[in-house]
Parts: C-alpha cells; structure tokens; sequence
C-alpha cells in the first residue's frame, strides 16, 4: 500500500492506495512547518487512523522546499511507520506530477499561497523564489483577501460592493487588526476574503482587482521562464480553479497559453502514481 499526502497551509489531503486501487481519500487541516508547531502534525497524523501495511509515504507538502522541514515531517511518519519507505518533498512536485505527469511545462500553485517551476518531465530544473505571506505570494488567495479588505478599509471599494461587504461580515477595524497582527495563521484568516471576491467577480471593480493580483503573479512567477510562451501554464490550487477565466484573460495579456487546472492535485496524482510500473 501507498500513501500520498498532499499538505497545504490550510487543508491536507489523504490517498491510500493498494495498486491502482484508491483505498481511503479524505482531508484534514492543513500544516506548514514554517508556521505551524510540529505537534500539530503529530496530532493528525494519530487522528488519521491508518492502517499497517503501508510500504511507501510520499509527503508534499508547503514549507518543504528545505532539508530540516523535510527531516522534521520524516521522523514524524517514522515513528508511526517505521518500516515504511518515506519521501518529503515540497508541494511544487505535487502540482508537477498532478497537473503535468511526465510531461515538460510550468506548473504553479494558487491557493492561500503562491509558487511556481519550470518541470522538465521528471525533475523540477528552476523554481521561483517563494518569500511567503510578508513578503510575496503575489496572486494567492491572501493576496487577493488582503486587497479585498485593503480596498474596503481605504474606501476604494464601490458603494454597492461595499454595502455586500459588511452585510457578509460585519468587519471591525480593530478586530482585523488583532486576527492579522496578534492571532496566529494571519494568511489563512486573510485568505478567506478572496470568497468575497469571487462571488462578485464579475462586478467591474472586483474583476480589476483580482487581475491585478494575476498580473502581479505572472510578472513574478511565469516570466521568469525562459522560452515560457513556447509550454502551456498548469495550476493547482482552489484560487486558480475558482478565478480561472480572469487567471486565463491574464495569461493571454501576456501571449501565454493556459494548461490544465484541479482544485488540490488529489485526481491528477492519483492518475500520475496510476502510470508508474507496479
């Protein structure tokens, strides 16, 4: 049997697999080991309940993109499965193996976070700088909810966008203050705004807005791949899923053409370890 763990910030997703066959899926909170103290993964990994037997663990996972967060999650599967084969790499060759398999192309992730890479059909070959919430994740869910509560605060937001806005959640300044500055997992809580502005997407102002935080993406995270014009740009992630015709206008701004897009990379993972030889 094998598992596959797809973690992200705010969800984890869970595949068993005996063979081909999909045993068990579900999903869990998310971690991040860069945020997140390691007992929390510890924690759901004893909730998860799973079976012995399994012989191989292929964990993907956010903040995995250096060597002590990868030996951090190991020893924490370790100690649960001790015999089993375990590979921790960062979620980039998540997105890589769902969305492009063994293919060449440029494989991104849309969700609470950003991030992107060049894939040349087996191994990742350049990957984008990644400076988290501070400082980059440029198009991501905190991205586009940071603008969302940016606009409304500033009182650039549209009147009738506005008046939805605090009927939908009654926002105090000083609330948003405590939750983004003194509470823990400011990104997430920041993230939960882009719902807003996905369900008025359409609206002139909002649809401006969200492409602005595309634009800033690709300028960051697409551009920067030589030859980029000549392979198609694939996502994972719920933002690029939710938001894609305005993602696939700002990619044609820029001559680039639009791949394939899953909400979380469980389907196209499934089909990529389906491919390999038993």
């Amino acid at each position: 049997m094998r598992l596959i763990i797809d973690a992200g910030s705010t969800k984890m997703g869970w595949i068993l697999m005996d063979g081909p066959e999909v045993k068990a899926h579900f999903v869990t909170k998310g971690f991040n080991p860069n945020y997140s103290p390691v007992q929390d993964l510890v924690e759901t990994c004893r909730g998860a309940s799973l079976p012995d037997g399994i012989h191989s663990i292929h964990y993907y996972g956010t903040g995995c993109g250096n060597e002590q967060n990868c030996q951090i999650i190991k020893e924490v599967f370790q100690n649960y499965f001790p015999h089993a084969d375990i590979h921790v790499t960062h979620d980039l060759m998540a997105a890589c193996h769902a969305v492009l398999g063994h293919e060449r192309g440029i494989a991104c992730i849309l969700g609470t976070g950003s991030n992107s890479c060049l894939y040349d059909g087996k191994n990742i070959v350049e990957k984008a700088v990644s400076l988290g919430y501070l400082v980059g994740d440029e198009g991501s869910g905190m991205h586009i909810g940071r603008e969302v509560v940016r606009a409304y605060f500033y009182g650039f937001m549209p009147e009738d966008l506005r008046q939805k806005f605090e009927e939908t959640y009654h926002l105090e300044l000083k609330d948003f203050i405590d939750k983004v500055y003194h509470q823990p997992l400011p990104s997430r809580y920041l993230a939960t705004f882009a719902k807003f502005a996905g369900e008025y997407q359409s609206n002139p102002f909002m649809k401006e807005l969200v492409k602005g935080c595309f634009k800033a993406f690709i300028e960051a995270f697409v551009l920067r791949f030589e030859h980029n014009k000549t392979m198609k740009v694939s996502f994972v992630g719920s933002v690029a899923f939710h938001f894609q015709n305005l993602l696939r206008e700002s990619l044609a701004e820029y001559g680039l053409a639009m791949g394939e897009v899953m909400p979380s990379p469980a389907e196209g993972l499934i089909r990529y370890y389906r491919s390999l030889p038993a």
